[in-house]
């Protein structure tokens, strides 16, 4: 033919924009059998070029690392010494990614590398990974232990915290930074050194901003189970081993449930029944959170839908969601349709949020969502008061019903002149604002008794019910009203 097909081939773009002239020339050539020639001669010369091409292009920069570690560790094989590599993680990329947009952000990050590559010993390089972590592979030096990495991982971490300067003014980023040298590895490669900085520094980013880690074995251990638990957790979902638990909430006024809390649990076949800190570390910022946050949802719904049925109404169903769940714009719309595939009212769903979230500045799409499910009817408490940075305004922009008080401030309350204080600041806080209040964590009868006298309207913990099945829960709510209603009659009998 006039054409060659390996030259179509061997240049995609060039082929792919020459193919309808190719089909006219093999049409006014043969008509419709050279149509066909062409057809089926196209794919044999993709197949015979193809590789040929896919061997000239660049290796990625993880392999690259990996293989210049490899060559130190040669050197190092021939002429003694030691290596290592650290990697370094931006924190809160995505944020930073909302604020400036993503010209900015990609302006200041190249302005940090470009810091970062000035401070570098002699033989030490840098490369940019894929998912926009940095990667720092040493050379060979003469001694190289925990202290030493550490240092540099500290220098590393000072360079990146200069401000960088933009157009809308200075910009100070920060950066989580996990590291392994050769020497702690049995078998050290290039590629088995950077697994391991990585591991160490995904470890660090769950301790940000600014958190250093070093490798260890247990954090490999620990890595393959939140990897198992990760893979694994989907299918559970599907086998019904991921339950919602529940923890009622009384009034200290009347002693009447006023809700119940879902908690999750994972029924693991092997492990047991393992508590969210076990598991929820290996699908935090995945698509998996939300596959959680609407399977406890739709259980916890499902369970108020049954109480009422059986005739042990309780008004409320309070339900954690994460940062992740409340970006999602599809909330308010979501909370909506199980609400209706239940039958049950708005006001029959609280939605937790934790101070830490509300905190932050400039996250529109939270403060939107919270102020949509508010408008639908629903309550929103704002979860773990106390320990995080929320400010008055913060409270007000986003409008919670009530206030949970953290444990921390309630433990011993009743004993602690300094923990009365503080619940009564927080309490006077609430009363001023208009907000309900509900102290967690009660573990004792007199604290119970504290909190009420100080006018915290509601109370949850162990002194009143640990955390329980849907089964076990029906057969608590059956005795808890048969006990109140005897203090009742006993109540009016002394009068």
């Amino acid at each position: 033919m006039i054409f060659s097909l390996a030259g179509l081939t061997a240049h995609p773009r060039q082929g792919v924009a020459m193919l309808p002239v190719a089909g006219l020339l093999a049409y006014w050539a043969g008509g419709e059998l050279g149509l066909t020639a062409l057809a089926a001669a196209l794919p044999l010369a993709m197949l015979a070029h193809g590789p040929r091409r896919l061997q000239g292009q660049p290796k990625a920069m993880s392999d690259q690392v990996s293989a210049r570690l490899d060559a130190t560790l040669a050197d190092i094989s021939a002429r003694g010494g030691v290596t290592g590599c650290l990697v370094i993680q931006f924190d809160d990329l995505a944020q930073l990614c909302d604020r400036l947009g993503r010209a900015r952000q990609s302006e200041a990050l190249a302005a940090c590398v470009a810091r970062l590559r000035g401070a570098m010993r002699p033989g030490d390089v840098l490369y940019t990974l894929e998912d926009g972590s940095i990667a720092v592979a040493l050379s060979r030096v003469p001694l190289l232990d925990l202290d030493i990495m550490v240092r540099i991982a500290a220098r590393l971490h000072l360079v990146v915290q200069q401000p960088t300067m933009l157009a809308q003014g200075p910009l100070q980023l920060t950066c989580s930074i996990g590291f392994c040298h050769s020497l702690q590895l049995a078998r050290p490669t290039g590629r088995a050194l950077l697994d391991a900085a990585q591991i160490a520094g995904d470890e660090a980013s769950r301790y940000r901003p600014g958190a250093i880690r070093g490798y260890s074995a247990d954090l490999a251990r620990a890595r393959a189970d939140r990897d198992a638990l990760r893979a694994g957790f989907a299918d559970a979902v599907d086998r019904g081993e991921i339950r919602a638990w529940f923890q009622p909430q009384l009034s200290t006024d009347s002693g009447e449930v006023t809700g119940i809390e879902a908690l999750v649990r994972w029924h693991h076949p092997d492990r047991g029944i393992l508590l969210p800190g076990a598991f929820l570390p290996a699908i935090s910022g995945s698509e998996l959170m939300e596959l959680l946050g609407q399977t406890v949802l739709t259980q916890a719904l499902a369970t108020l839908a049954e109480l009422d049925r059986r005739g042990l109404r309780v008004p409320t169903v309070a339900v954690n969601f994460s940062a992740q769940e409340l970006r999602d714009p599809q909330l308010p719309e979501r909370l909506g349709w199980t609400l209706d595939r239940f039958h049950l009212a708005p006001s029959r769903l609280t939605v937790e949020v934790l101070e830490s979230v509300v905190a932050g500045d400039g996250d529109e799409i939270i403060a939107s969502n919270i102020d949509r499910i508010a408008a639908m009817g629903c309550g929103v408490d704002l979860d773990d008061f106390g320990t995080g940075n929320a400010s008055i305004t913060a409270i007000r922009r986003f409008a919670p019903n009530r206030l949970k008080i953290d444990r921390s401030f309630v433990r011993e309350v009743d004993q602690n002149r300094d923990q009365q204080m503080l619940v009564t600041a927080i309490l006077s806080l609430a009363e001023r604002l208009g907000l309900e209040t509900l102290a967690e964590g009660v573990e004792t009868q007199a604290e119970h008794a504290l909190l009420a006298q100080l006018g915290c309207g509601h109370v949850q913990g162990y002194v009143i019910a640990r955390p329980m099945p849907v089964d076990e829960l029906a057969t608590w709510l059956v005795a808890q009203r048969e006990n109140h209603a005897r203090a009742l009659r006993i109540g009016v009998n002394t009068r």
